[in-house]
């Protein structure tokens, strides 16, 4: 796995998003400990609420910006990007009500609206080769899972001599190392044909349509609500199970999200090997398939007051959440490969970035605000339906045989795309 490191720009890029990962993985601690601290015992509604409009900002801004930066140098949108993030992060300790933190966290999630999926697409173009994709896929998603691993666990020890409000300085920090990593990066050249020369609604709406008219992306749509329904129990209310279910001090705060980190973790370690022996499908909906069940497990027992309320078992399911998830989020760039071209494969990132976080604007509110309101068994409840309706849209949509067919719809695009633009040209 380690190997796809030689390539130089890939590892420069890498060590960007570890850092910037882990900076984030600070911020989401500091976070909810500033929730609370402004709202108490409603800090999860408040967290929900932010959420909810960070997702606002990737599902509305993400498709335009792309569609406006499509003409504009990358390493210049990434760079960019990065320092707004910063600037963002660094207003963060200072706020003293809790209108100011949705304001900032909308405008720093803008930006990451911008960043990501940029991003994401350069991957393919840097490393060709399926195996070598793959690994840096497996990377991607350890990557991720330091946020929820690494990070945390360097919370807990700044938390034992620093105010939370020290950690969104590792934020900033994080953002401004990415932006250099990105700075000295040599960045491949992409052709001008990748830019479509056609409107900009065209170019905003491309990705969903392409998404619409490939079986197994509409079977990762239903996959993005999956993944989201446990996404959203954990970063919403893991605080308010240890505050107030749990009653244990804010330092327990990192090693529950961390669990779910490490669940996720042996996966991504695993995945290349798994994914050779087994395929994409299988994967996948194996995870779609675990999910509910591990929800549903969460809401009897907090419903019942089992046990199951306890400090070990609520880190047991957590890090069975994040193993579940993992089988989900790991492979899931590979079908946006095959089914792009490198024309249009910004476009598919950026639809996939924005269609899946959709999912939390529905997942978010239901975390936060019936856990507020009902109870957190509740709240879990809801989850488990949502997650169940899209684990039988996964299963519903995915075809049995599509390996003959993988490139089939990319190649369909790209020769769409090109009578697009000739009959755009042809136009007075």
């Amino acid at each position: 796995m380690w190997s796809v490191l030689k390539n130089v720009p890939y590892r420069r890029l890498f060590a960007a998003q570890i850092v910037a990962l882990i900076g984030t993985g600070l911020l989401t601690v500091a976070l909810g400990l500033l929730a609370y601290d402004l709202a108490g015992s409603n800090a999860g509604a408040v967290l929900g609420t932010a959420l909810t409009i960070k997702m606002l900002g990737y599902v509305g801004l993400a498709p335009v910006i792309n569609a406006l930066a499509a003409r504009w140098p990358k390493k210049r949108v990434l760079i960019g990007a990065d320092l707004i993030r910063a600037a963002m992060a660094l207003c963060l300790p200072f706020i003293t009500d809790v209108w100011q933190i949705y304001i900032v966290i909308f405008l720093l999630q803008s930006a990451s609206a911008t960043f990501t999926p940029a991003f994401q697409s350069l991957i393919p173009t840097i490393l060709t080769q399926e195996k070598d994709y793959t690994r840096a896929l497996s990377l991607s998603r350890l990557a991720y899972d330091m946020e929820a691993l690494v990070s945390p666990a360097v919370a807990a020890l700044l938390l034992t001599a620093l105010s939370y409000n020290n950690l969104f300085l590792g934020t900033v920090a994080g953002f401004l190392f990415s932006a250099l990593m990105v700075a000295i990066t040599v960045l491949p050249r992409v052709s001008a044909s990748a830019a479509p020369q056609t409107s900009l609604w065209h170019r905003t709406t491309l990705g969903a349509r392409i998404f619409w008219r490939n079986r197994r992306l509409r079977s990762l749509l239903a996959l993005n609500l999956v993944v989201a329904a446990p996404t959203a129990l954990v970063l919403v209310n893991t605080v308010v199970y240890v505050r107030d279910v749990l009653h244990r001090p804010d330092t327990d705060l990192a090693p529950a999200l961390a669990c779910f980190g490490v669940g996720s973790m042996i996966v991504a370690l695993s995945a290349p090997r798994v994914l050779d022996r087994f395929g994409d499908r299988a994967v996948m909906l194996s995870g779609a398939a675990a999910i509910p069940l591990v929800l549903a497990a969460t809401a009897a027992l907090t419903l019942l007051g089992a046990p199951g309320s306890g400090w070990w078992l609520l880190v047991g399911l957590w890090f069975l959440l994040g193993a579940a998830n993992s089988t989900i989020l790991t492979p899931s760039s590979r079908l946006l490969r095959d089914a792009s071209t490198e024309e249009t494969r910004p476009y598919v990132f950026t639809a996939q970035f924005s269609l899946s976080h959709a999912c939390y604007i529905v997942t978010y509110p239901l975390a936060g605000w019936v856990g507020a309101m009902a109870g957190l068994g509740w709240a879990a409840m809801a989850l488990t339906i949502i997650a169940m309706i899209g684990s039988a849209g996964a299963f519903l949509s995915w075809p049995r045989h599509h390996a003959a067919a993988a490139k089939e719809p990319a190649e369909k695009e790209q020769s769409v795309e090109q009578s697009t633009r000739q009959r755009a040209g042809s136009r007075p």
